[in-house]
């Protein structure tokens, strides 16, 4: 042990009178260079917190107090009066604390009565670390001490000493949605934070975005641990908006953040391109599926660093694991990752297992209805194949040329000229985006200051408009699968427009990722957290458009890598479209 260093810890005194408390008095009042003091595992009363305090005022050298677990069987009002005794001390002498632990201290509103004039003091100027995990603060103490902290930032500021703490730790304390949006502006002016760690505190996602947002200011943040709040898909995306300002994260905990896919989908999004640093991930217990954990899994294959990936107790399902683990194998990153323990069975593996008596009970009744139902398909088949032979029969008769200009006999999709325009203004064509609509627009209903404005007027916040302007841009670009000359021009000049306000509003508001994720969203090629949405419009025109845009300069980088990580993904939906596939891949990479 450093010379600097005094311990009594673990040794379960019970310290109640100034007689009980002696040996320490002594041991502080001859150390020559009390550097630290560690009390814990002990339980010290007032009146032997006094001549504690009183030997500390000796020492203006002292600079990191140790006080965890130090009132085990104290009564609610013994505990800020001790307090206040050891803060009165540490302050009289001068000391200007580097750390400050109270963890594990059943301190609650009534013990944060003993702290909160001390840290607004001088001697929390210099104060570095700050560890109060498992106090029980509850929203009324965060309350208390968030008051005291932003006056310690004001007085510190004031006297020309800036507070910066690097080290917050608060878990266990009740803090909710609440306490974290109180805890946020101060965060956000701190601008130091290395490390913060605030598991089971009962955040919703509220309070996920407001430090999300807050944390974001800090740009040496290392360890960020928010493990069993509950994120949801809105707390996810919120976070996944301002991951990218965070690059010098080593470890992300969100163990236990109720995740699910959608969440996973948004956070991957916004790890792709960066967080070169990143060492360990913790996503273990969010109800992630196949989809989601391999979602994570090709997000992190490009960081050097990673050493630890833990996804345990989430719902994969064998096939699942499998995939994952062959994933990793494959991109070298298997070292890294926490073999599972508790990997649940999927609803079909599930459903296969409850199932399996029941086949083989009726199987000899299956196969008589099985052979009854060959004989009736066979029947039916002869007409079918008829009606076939006349349609293939008529493609093939066709010479090439013709058979690209009538797409439509085999592409319903396709959009067949001349278009026949139906006059309408911007709402009408908002409202049910056709290629009749789009040609019958005016010229004055074109403008982008009409379009963009009828496109978000029921939009209240950037991300809605975003969302709204995304999905017409898609529904736009839709159109696009045609030959018609007029339409094809209709359908550039307005996805144009669009692409121009989505992208100047994510970039003004910091929404890049948010809207690379939308993107994907409408393109099917991540999951919607609506269950109800699905992708109902024509791909290849989307994708033909999209390889146009790609190449304007208002398209950011971050998006267009992004997009080259999904779309060069396997998808049978975008894999049944090679050439529009490999035209936007060859655009992303200009």
């Amino acid at each position: 042990m450093s010379n600097s260093t005094l311990s009594f810890a673990g040794q379960s005194n019970r310290w109640n009178t100034a007689e009980d408390a002696a040996a320490v008095v002594k041991a502080i009042e001859e150390h020559k260079n009390l550097v630290t003091l560690d009390l814990e595992n002990n339980t010290l009363g007032p009146e032997a917190a006094k001549v504690i305090g009183d030997a500390l005022a000796k020492h203006p050298e002292f600079k990191r107090a140790h006080f965890k677990d130090l009132f085990t069987g104290r009564l609610k009002t013994e505990i800020p009066l001790a307090l206040k005794h050891l803060f009165s001390g540490i302050n009289r002498a001068n000391a200007q604390l580097l750390e400050l632990d109270l963890s594990d201290n059943a301190l609650g509103p009534v013990g944060v009565e003993g702290m909160v004039d001390f840290m607004s003091s001088r001697s929390c100027y210099t104060l570095e670390e700050l560890r109060l995990n498992n106090n029980g603060l509850g929203i009324t103490g965060g309350t208390m001490l968030v008051k005291s902290l932003k006056a310690l930032l004001e007085n510190s500021t004031r006297d020309g000493q800036p507070w910066k703490l690097k080290v917050f730790i608060a878990g266990r304390n009740r803090l909710e949605k609440v306490g974290a949006k109180m805890f946020a502006p101060i965060f956000r002016c701190l601008g130091s934070l290395e490390e913060i760690v605030m598991p089971q505190n009962g955040i919703f996602h509220e309070g996920i975005a407001a430090l999300a947002e807050a944390l974001s200011h800090n740009p040496n943040l290392r360890v960020l641990n928010l493990n069993d709040n509950t994120f949801t898909k809105k707390g996810a995306v919120a976070m996944a908006k301002h991951l990218p300002k965070m690059q010098s994260l080593e470890v992300i905990n969100f163990g236990d953040c109720l995740l699910r896919n959608s969440g996973a989908s948004a956070l991957a999004v916004a790890l792709v391109p960066g967080h070169m640093m990143l060492r360990e991930l913790y996503l273990d217990g969010n109800e992630l599926t196949a989809e989601g954990g391999l979602s994570i899994v090709e997000a992190v294959q490009n960081k050097p660093n990673l050493t630890k990936l833990m996804m345990d107790d989430n719902v994969f399902g064998e096939s699942g694991q499998e995939m994952i683990e062959n994933f990793l194998k494959d991109v070298g990153k298997l070292d890294a990752w926490v073999p599972l323990e508790n990997n649940a069975p999927t609803d079909s593996e599930m459903e296969d297992e409850d199932e399996e008596d029941d086949d083989k009970s009726s199987e000899e009744e299956s196969e008589e209805e099985e052979e009854k139902e060959k004989d009736d398909a066979a029947v039916q088949s002869d007409d079918d194949d008829d009606a076939d032979v006349e349609i293939v029969s008529e493609y093939i008769a066709k010479p090439a040329s013709a058979v690209s200009k009538d797409a439509g006999s085999l592409d319903s999709s396709f959009i067949v000229g001349p278009i026949t325009p139906v006059e309408s203004t911007a709402v009408d064509y908002i409202a049910c985006p056709s290629a009749s609509r789009l040609l019958g627009l005016p010229v004055s209903q074109l403008t982008t200051e009409v379009f963009i404005a009828a496109a978000t007027a029921d939009c209240v916040t950037p991300d809605q408009e975003i969302s709204s302007l995304v999905r017409l841009l898609v529904q736009s670009a839709a159109l696009s699968h045609t030959h018609d000359a007029q339409l094809l021009a209709a359908v550039s000049s307005v996805v144009q427009t669009l692409g121009k306000a989505i992208f100047s509003r994510a970039e003004e508001h910091m929404l890049v990722s948010f809207t690379t994720n939308t993107l994907l969203v409408y393109l099917g090629l991540i999951k919607c957290e609506d269950k109800k949405f699905s992708v109902t419009w024509e791909q290849r025109g989307v994708l033909r458009s999209l390889a146009t845009l790609v190449k304007e300069k208002y398209f950011p980088q971050d998006a267009k890598n992004t997009l080259t990580y999904f779309i060069s993904r396997p998808s049978p939906r975008l894999d049944a479209m090679p050439e529009e596939k490999n035209k936007l891949l060859e655009a992303l990479a200009c």
